[in-house]
């Protein structure tokens, strides 16, 4: 089981102007994948505190971050520059995988900047903030997903086959 920790980035939502959905879907994926959501919060689209989130989860033992919102082309869509300040290393495949299967549903998900990386051995994934794009996009990685927690947290050894 992994341990995971999902992060609503919202000005509305941390003012409780708007229901956190995203984040609820994201919680029911995971779930689905019999993994546990041990850290939910939102917070407000600020760098400096989506970085020091960040930051701060991934150095309470969580495999598995996964954000919800700010990654538009809006002036306070800072997900993926926090995310970028954070991680060691980028994963830049599953964003672009994300990006390019979602491209099918709705030619608007090229819009979206979100960023996938490293930090000591937990995985960030930024994800849109609608709930339609997060199942969209988590349909899409979460098959993966767990081998490359597995490869990360030493729990599998990486092999070449596919």
């Amino acid at each position: 089981m992994y341990r995971v920790a999902v992060i609503t980035i919202s000005d509305k939502a941390a003012r409780g102007e708007r229901e956190d959905t995203g984040g609820q879907t994201v919680r029911e994926l995971v779930e689905e994948q019999g993994w546990e959501v041990r850290v939910a919060r939102i917070v407000s689209d600020d760098l400096d505190t989506i970085a020091e989130t960040l930051s701060a989860v991934t150095s309470a033992g969580i495999d598995l971050v996964i954000t919800t919102g700010g990654t538009g082309l809006g002036p306070r869509d800072n997900t993926p520059e926090a995310t970028l300040s954070v991680i060691e290393r980028e994963v830049p495949g599953i964003a672009e995988a994300m990006r390019f299967e979602t491209f099918r549903v709705s030619p608007r998900a090229i819009l979206s900047r979100g960023v996938a990386g490293i930090r000591g051995k937990t995985l960030i994934i930024n994800l849109p903030g609608s709930p339609k794009a997060v199942r969209e996009c988590l349909t899409v990685v979460l098959p993966v997903v767990g081998h490359g927690l597995a490869v990360l947290t030493g729990r599998e050894r990486e092999c070449a086959g596919g």
